[in-house]
């Protein structure tokens, strides 16, 4: 399979196969990413926004995508940057997949030359219907735990009853993810991907491999 037909597989979700896809995200150094490769993960997100303590500067991080092999897609993470920051930090990294976290505007977004998804946050007085009628031309859209002051990371869960029974892109359940409860996550949701980044940390920023193979037989478990 090459890097394209991944990526086409990653925003059609469940493919023929009826594989939910996995993505972690808050890659922070080589050995995780070698190891979440390893264990078949099919995107990889990398945070460029300064104040989460999993941002990895664009150098680092473009070392480390050099190194991984053609079949996982990566995700840069970005919240409310320029265009400016957007266009070197993708060129620098070599990036795949743009993932807008902040408080980007459609035109904003659908302006970006590479594929994207938009994050929305469900909970509080956010209108998550109306949100995704508005990021309809997303490639995919990613569903995160609503917070006053952090964009994702939060380690905490959100109601999925809250989210819309229908959805025209490809979905990504974040928020609060983990070994212990993906399993009822996929079976009530029914995403496209799941995105874990806290649930498979032993600390902020830093994987821990058991965690990361549990974590992949939970969901592969699911395989219909």
């Amino acid at each position: 399979m090459s890097k394209c037909d991944n990526l086409f597989e990653f925003f059609c979700g469940v493919t023929l196969l009826g594989r939910v896809r996995i993505k972690f995200c808050g890659i922070t150094n080589l050995r995780d990413a070698l190891d979440a490769d390893c264990l078949g993960v099919d995107a990889l997100g990398f945070v460029f926004y300064k104040p989460s303590p999993r941002y990895i500067a664009p150098l680092v991080a473009a070392q480390i995508i050099e190194k991984l092999s053609p079949f996982v897609s990566t995700v840069g993470l970005f919240v409310n940057a320029t265009h400016q920051e957007v266009s070197e930090i993708s060129e620098l990294t070599k990036i795949d997949v743009l993932q807008y976290h902040g408080d980007e505007s459609p035109e904003y977004c659908e302006s970006s030359s590479s594929p994207w998804i938009k994050a929305l946050r469900v909970g509080g007085d956010v209108d998550i219907t109306g949100e995704v009628l508005r990021f309809r031309n997303a490639k995919a859209i990613l569903f995160d735990s609503y917070d006053v002051e952090k964009r994702g990371g939060t380690g905490t869960s959100f109601d999925w009853s809250l989210l819309p029974v229908q959805v025209t892109c490809p979905t990504i359940l974040a928020g609060g993810l983990n070994s212990k409860n993906i399993g009822n996550a996929i079976r009530h949701v029914e995403p496209s991907c799941v995105d874990v980044s806290g649930g498979i940390e032993s600390s902020k920023g830093v994987k821990d491999r058991e965690k990361m193979k549990d974590f992949v037989a939970e969901v592969n478990k699911l395989d219909i």
